[in-house]
């Protein structure tokens, strides 16, 4: 069975970055019903040393977006980290996607063996396209969305694994 770098990276993304602003929905719904300020859900942490949702839900995205550039030998895009609504992180997740989507296949496909490089000076590591998808950048994407559901969770929006897995 071959390994394919296009399937393991950006449809994985695609599904879990679009179960993340289903469940910003939920979140936003939640705030509404239960008469939650809608900064104390955007602002919430599960730890006070940890980033709040808006930054996991920030951060998720950057990895999304950052592995599909590595991966497929284009620039980075930067976008800047001023969200502050749950309509911003949702359409910073649409922007997202629209970007991996424009990605092409071929080049990421094409990358397993490509170098990446993640960081700069001191701080700067190397890796071939596969162990960096696999060990890095599926890794790091995971846990930021991950805490993004744990967060709001555990303020009591009503969210189970189905919302975090989506479709596919």
């Amino acid at each position: 069975m071959t390994f394919s770098m296009y399937s393991a990276s950006a449809p994985v993304f695609k599904q879990i970055l679009t179960s993340l602003s289903a469940i910003i929905d939920k979140a936003e719904a939640h705030a509404t019903e239960k008469k939650i300020e809608p900064a104390a859900l955007l602002q919430a942490r599960l730890f006070p040393d940890m980033f709040p949702f808006i930054r996991q839900v920030q951060i998720a995205a950057d990895f999304a977006k950052g592995a599909a550039a590595r991966l497929g030998g284009v620039e980075v895009p930067k976008f800047e980290d001023n969200e502050q609504t749950f309509g911003e992180l949702k359409a910073r997740i649409a922007k997202t996607l629209e970007f991996i989507a424009s990605v092409p296949q071929d080049g990421i496909e094409a990358s397993a063996g490509r170098d990446i490089t993640t960081g700069s000076g001191e701080k700067a590591k190397q890796w071939k396209g596969q162990t960096y998808l696999i060990h890095y950048a599926l890794p790091h994407f995971y846990f930021h969305a991950t805490t993004a559901y744990d967060i709001l969770r555990h303020n009591g929006v009503e969210i189970g694994k189905k919302d975090f897995i989506g479709s596919f």
